[in-house]
C-alpha cells in the first residue's frame, strides 16, 4: 500500500542542503564552484531583510527557484527517478512527468530552507571529475551534533554542470524516489503514479492557501 510519509522522508533529506554558511577546505574546480554559487545565491535571498516576512513569501520563493533551477537538472533527475519506465513514455508524458517531478522537489525543499538559522556551516571536502561527470563532497557541521555528509552528483551537458542527484549520508535522492515510483507503477500503473503526484501537489497547494 502506498504510504504518504515517504514523500515527507524525501523532503527531510533536503532540509539540510541549503541551511548553511560556507567554509571551504578543498581547492575548487568548476563543479564545486557551481554548487557554491547556487548555495550562495539561495542564502543571499534568505538573508535579504527586504524579502523576509510572510508578506514577501512568494517573492522570496520565486528568487530561490531561479537560483536553484539553473543548477538542478530536473529533467535528468526525473528520467533517472523513473528508471526503466522512462523510455516507455511518450514525449508528452515525459514532459508532463518532468514538470510534476520538478514541482515536487521544489515544494519539498523550499519550505525547509526557509528555516535557515545561520548556526550551521558546510565544508567542501572533496571534488572528483571524470570527463562529463563530477561529484562534490561536503560536510554540514551542526553545533552539538555530528557532521552530515552531502554529496552533489553533477553532469556536464551543453557545457554546463547540472546537479542530477544528491546523496545524503549515503542515501540517494534519486534512488529514493525511483524505489517509490517503481513500487507504485509495478503494483498499480504509471497513470496511478501521475495521479498520486498531482494529488500530492494539489494538497500542498491547498495547505499553502
Amino acid at each position: 500500500m502506498y504510504r504518504a510519509y515517504t514523500w515527507v522522508g524525501v523532503g527531510a533529506l533536503l532540509s539540510g542542503l541549503w541551511c548553511v554558511s560556507l567554509t571551504s577546505l578543498a581547492q575548487a574546480g568548476e563543479p564545486q564552484e557551481k554548487v557554491r554559487e547556487t548555495v550562495d545565491a539561495v542564502l543571499t535571498v534568505l538573508q535579504d531583510k527586504a524579502l523576509q516576512g510572510p508578506e514577501n513569501t512568494e517573492k522570496r520563493r520565486e528568487k530561490m527557484r531561479k537560483a536553484v533551477f539553473q543548477r538542478f537538472g530536473f529533467e535528468e533527475m526525473a528520467q533517472r527517478a523513473l528508471g526503466p519506465y522512462w523510455p516507455k513514455r511518450t514525449p508528452a508524458e515525459k514532459k508532463e512527468f518532468a514538470t510534476l517531478f520538478g514541482e515536487l522537489l521544489e515544494r519539498s525543499y523550499i519550505t525547509k530552507i526557509e528555516s535557515y538559522t545561520g548556526e550551521q556551516k558546510v565544508l567542501y571536502t572533496k571534488e572528483t571529475i571524470d570527463k562529463d561527470y563530477a561529484s562534490v563532497r561536503t560536510e554540514i557541521v551542526v553545533k552539538r551534533d555530528a557532521n552530515v555528509e552531502v554529496v552533489y552528483q553533477l553532469l556536464r551537458r551543453d557545457g554546463t554542470w547540472q546537479v542530477y542527484d544528491v546523496v545524503i549520508e549515503g542515501v540517494s535522492l534519486v534512488n529514493n524516489y525511483r524505489t517509490q515510483f517503481n513500487n507504485i507503477i509495478s503494483r498499480e500503473s504509471y497513470e496511478a503514479l501521475v495521479k498520486k503526484l498531482k494529488l500530492k501537489l494539489e494538497q500542498e497547494q491547498a495547505i499553502k492557501g
